[in-house]
């Protein structure tokens, strides 16, 4: 299963405040910490989370416990020549590529070709992050995204030896990663999970911001719960500055307990500007602990692309105040299509468990081992049923997004089939679908609809961003085989006095639902 993700962006630093890496910079959650190599330290046994009254006055005591558990890690990777082209300016963060043209054009030595024959090898690019030691025998948490293309992984301790590193398992649906180093009797640190801060309690943010290794900032604890757009993860937001270079880094509160990794901020600039993310620790022991143990993460799959089911859709369906995840399509074969599930079907629970957003859904589906059964509570038509999937393993991250960015390549040029007979509705003059049209637009041959010849701008339908080519193949609680359908929901939703109808948009491979106001 996947859900469409907007608005925060990994990585990216453009005009705007967004989230960045904090490879680029900033808040992974991380374990507790300790104080005396090779032993575990634990601050606190007190299952309660109570600090001293006011500020402390120093957190020097904390940091000589828990730094040296905190490590800088340095990683060489060869720099995509693609990439290289595509680069924004500024960006990516923490890399220096070596062997790219110098100012007069002239590229450097590593550019060069061997025997000065054949293709130039590519050149590599250094970056930085940090980590932190959750055992004595060598095992380091940090982010995915520090070392997910690394050739070489070198790993700096806090009394300046530095060790070979190499990955032991990766999770990119969590950014999180396991890199293990030779050696033994390594203070570590664990993960805190019986002791909460509240929201203003103090933490510290440990780490190697911009390759400064081992320094410490400390902050508030600012809201929990953040969604960045990330499936797996609540993130915990926190206002200790992390930089780029923090990321993979740990949060310990004012006992020295890991509380959460550093893995993101919100910035304009790339810079902290206060607003930093970190995965809690719960989130970041499971995972960890599945990554030493297989190398990697399984999770539950339903093969159906989700969407939130907001207000107006939920108006729109006459299901005012329902919350859920609305089922847009469905991967032919898949354990969702073979159970009966459809496109426009609301999720509301799984196994009982409310689910508010597409977000919840997937968390809940991914909890599933290969094979289980999962009940899915789900509105049709206006009526509940239960739908039982037996749920597979959820694909790779990459293979998903490779997934759906299918029949991007269709050509939106050409002539469109615009006759004065095409009936307009809600804005949008549709026409029904023939070989010509389906050929043009790539349009797989089991996809049934209208496809929209042209819009009135100034219509609900062109301001939320319909276009020309785009095929509508649900309207309301019906499937659409041509206008009239279309026609008939919009009537029906007049009738019954919604202000809007819930469509269904087929564009290049994929399925949308959007609500659309109906004229009065």
């Amino acid at each position: 299963m996947s859900s469409k993700k907007t608005g925060y962006l990994l990585g990216v630093v453009a005009g705007a405040g967004i989230v960045t890496a904090a490879m680029a910079g900033a808040g992974m959650r991380l374990p507790a910490a300790q104080a005396e190599t090779p032993y575990l330290i634990k601050a606190s046994t007190a299952p309660i989370f109570a600090p001293p009254p006011g500020a402390p006055l120093s957190f020097a005591d904390i940091f000589d416990k828990v730094s040296p558990a905190v490590v800088s890690i340095n990683v060489t990777s060869k720099v995509d020549a693609s990439a290289l082209r595509r680069q924004i300016p500024g960006l990516p963060f923490d890399i220096v590529p070596r062997g790219a043209p110098d100012e007069d054009g002239e590229g450097g030595d590593n550019n060069a070709a061997p025997n000065g024959k054949g293709q130039p090898r590519l050149p590599t690019q250094q970056s930085s992050g940090s980590g932190f030691f959750i055992s004595s025998d060598g095992y380091i948490v940090t982010n995915n995204h520090v070392v997910e293309n690394a050739d070489t992984i070198k790993v700096v301790l806090k009394d300046e030896r530095e060790l070979d590193a190499v990955v032991i398992g990766r999770d990119e649906g969590t950014d999180l990663a396991v890199i293990k180093v030779k050696g033994s009797n390594f203070t570590y640190v664990d993960f805190e999970n019986s002791a909460k801060p509240r929201v203003g309690d103090w933490v510290i943010a440990v780490g190697n911001p911009f390759g400064l290794g081992g320094t410490a900032t400390a902050g508030i604890i600012s809201a929990y719960g953040r969604d960045i757009g990330e499936t797996f993860v609540d993130y915990i937001q926190i206002d200790a500055p992390i930089n780029r270079g923090n990321s993979g880094g740990p949060t310990f509160d004012i006992y020295g307990r890991v509380i959460g990794v550093n893995t993101a901020i919100f910035s304009p600039t790339g810079g902290s500007v206060g607003i930093g993310f970190a995965i809690p620790a719960d989130v970041a022991e499971t995972i960890t602990k599945q990554l030493i143990a297989g190398g990697k993460v399984a999770r539950g799959y339903i093969g159906a692309t989700i969407q939130n089911f907001t207000s107006e859709m939920a108006e729109a369906q006459g299901l005012a105040g329902q919350k859920g995840a609305i089922v847009a399509d469905l991967v032919p074969g898949g354990p969702s299509a073979k159970a009966g599930l459809q496109p426009g079907d609301v999720v509301v629970s799984v196994n009982g468990v409310t689910v508010r957003t597409s977000s919840e859904l997937t968390r809940e589906v991914a909890k599933a081992r290969a094979g289980d059964v999962l009940k899915l509570d789900v509105i049709r038509d206006g009526k509940r049923r239960v739908i039982e999937v037996r749920s597979g393993t959820r694909p790779s991250e990459a293979q998903l997004a490779a997934n759906d960015n299918r029949n991007q390549g269709g050509d939106d040029a050409g002539p469109g089939a615009v006759t004065p007979k095409n009936p307009v509705v809600a804005g949008m003059s549709l026409a029904p679908l023939d070989e010509a049209t389906r050929r043009r637009i790539g349009l797989d041959a089991g996809v049934r609809g209208a496809v929209v010849t042209s819009l009135d701008q100034s219509s609900d339908a062109a301001a939320k961003g319909l276009r020309k080519d785009d095929v509508i193949v649900r309207a309301g609680d019906r499937d659409v085989a041509s206008a009239s359908d279309v026609a008939a929901a919009v009537d029906a939703a007049k009738k019954a006095g919604r202000p809007s109808i819930l469509v269904g948009v087929h564009r290049q491979g994929r399925t949308l639902f959007l609500p659309i106001k109906v004229s009065g």
